[in-house]
């Protein structure tokens, strides 16, 4: 492509990448796009989940041209206590998300197995030596982890399976506590795609990175067994996602800043700092993008970085309960946390998942008695959690 400009470049296929693309088609269908990934598909192998509240209807129209499995509610578990949220849940597989984009987006936009070496504000450089040149850059490349950032991960293993009889399960449990902890805050989650179809995913929230593929089978093993469930996997799905509790956010935005550029995704900080969720703050990013899709590069790469900067700024208080999660008490207890969430009412624990939390809310989850030592809770707020650095693991 070189020597013909384009109006926008997306360097990273993944899902804050492929939503920008598909937002702007929808607003500006004449804009020349380039979508560019590394992988043979777009998303690689993941699932995305999530609640029908965390999405304005804007954003829900936006995901209505994917294929997803929905659920009217799901359940959650913890030990001592249970409760069915009537919150509607939502479940997207990377291989409808490649195929709907691959259908959505014209011909020549979506660039496959193309490996991005440098981007700057007027284009992207490939491994191949070739260039695309654009109007507009966006990096929506993922990021391996973050130094300038301070928590623990999120590690799950994923299985989809196909079973030998009906499952008889009719809704999702979206946390299942209820379990073993092994030294961590684990949970088990667990959504019915179809009469016989189920994904068991086995997560845990941990100070390491560290993924065992053998122990985490195990435990589906004995999970499915325990409820008789039996049948053949179909495929996996591997993951170590940050769980962040503090940093420099300042130079974590400079580490992946490049002049003119705007970054999106886990790259620019569009992340739940405690779920680790990111599909909401994509559909957010990508449709504020297509609504400001006249903007030149730098100016559009500025109002993506400020938007990142409220984020952060909003979502302080779920940093402040990691550290709290991490640091006060014994591992074994840091269930609770989420457990204390799920004892408030159902528009509260929607807001939480959201990140919408009002005053009122934070002040709400933080009286009564606490999931936490109190003292171990003070120490925790006033100390630093080890840097997200998988290879310092």
């Amino acid at each position: 492509m070189n020597g013909r400009m384009i109006d926008v470049a997306i360097a990273g296929g993944g899902l804050a990448g492929g939503l920008v693309a598909l937002a702007l088609h929808r607003a500006r269908p004449e804009l020349r796009l380039a979508l560019i990934e590394g992988g043979a598909t777009l998303g690689g192998n993941h699932r995305w989940s999530w609640f029908s509240s965390d999405l304005p209807d804007e954003g829900a129209a936006l995901l209505s041209a994917f294929r997803t499995t929905r659920w009217s509610g799901y359940d959650v578990r913890f030990p001592g206590f249970g409760r069915t949220m009537g919150t509607g849940y939502n479940s997207l597989a990377s291989t409808d998300f490649d195929a709907a984009l691959q259908r959505l987006l014209p011909a020549g936009t979506i660039r496959n197995r193309c490996q991005v070496a440098a981007v700057d504000a007027r284009g992207v450089a490939l491994g191949d030596g070739t260039r695309i040149e654009a109007r507009c850059v966006i990096d929506a490349r993922g990021i391996a982890d973050a130094p300038h950032l301070e928590g623990g991960w999120q590690v799950f293993l994923g299985r989809r399976l196909r079973t030998a009889a009906p499952h008889g399960l009719a809704r999702p449990t979206v946390m299942d506590a209820d379990v073993e902890q092994h030294g961590s805050c684990r949970f088990v989650y667990t959504l019915p795609l179809g009469g016989d179809e189920l994904f068991v995913e086995d997560t845990y929230y941990d100070e390491s990175p560290a993924l065992d593929r053998s122990a985490l089978s195990a435990r589906i093993d004995r999970y499915c067994g325990q409820r008789g469930w039996a049948g053949e996997p179909i495929d996996f799905e591997t993951g170590v996602l940050p769980v962040i509790t503090g940093g420099d956010f300042a130079a974590f935005q400079a580490a992946h800043r490049t002049d003119g550029v705007a970054v999106v995704g886990a790259r620019g900080g569009f992340v739940h700092p405690l779920t680790s969720y990111t599909l909401p703050f994509a559909v957010e990013t990508a449709l504020a993008i297509a609504a400001e899709h006249d903007l030149a590069g730098p100016q559009l790469a500025a109002l993506v970085e400020a938007r990142a900067r409220a984020h952060w700024r909003r979502t302080a208080f779920y940093r402040r309960l990691g550290r709290m999660m991490f640091g006060a008490g014994a591992p074994v207890d840091r269930y609770r946390a989420f457990a204390l969430v799920y004892r408030l009412p159902q528009p509260l624990v929607e807001r939480f998942y959201a990140a919408r939390l009002t005053r009122a809310d934070r002040v709400r989850m933080l009286c009564g008695r606490p999931p936490v030592p109190v003292l171990g809770a003070i120490r925790a707020l006033g100390t630093h959690g080890p840097p997200l650095e998988k290879r310092a693991a």
